[in-house]
């Protein structure tokens, strides 16, 4: 690796360190985002037009679940 990508990538690890530390609420977020992604993965998505099919759009949404990473419906 040569020198200026390994200072490339030091830089780019500095940055995503100091992200984490500099805002308590990363954490939350991050775990927020996990817990609904495996809530979305776990779940059977419900039948259209149901509450439950309301709800499971915002877990959806939560989870960053979008485009080709959604599940299909049966």
């Amino acid at each position: 690796m040569h020198s200026s990508s390994r200072l490339s990538v030091n830089i780019s690890m500095d940055t995503i360190i100091s992200l984490i530390e500099n805002n308590p609420w990363f954490g939350v977020v991050t775990a927020a985002i996990a817990l609904a992604s495996a809530i979305a993965a776990a779940t059977p998505t419900p039948k259209k037009g149901s509450i439950w099919a309301k709800v499971y759009a915002i877990i959806d949404w939560a989870a960053l679940n979008i485009g080709k990473a959604k599940q299909k419906s049966e």
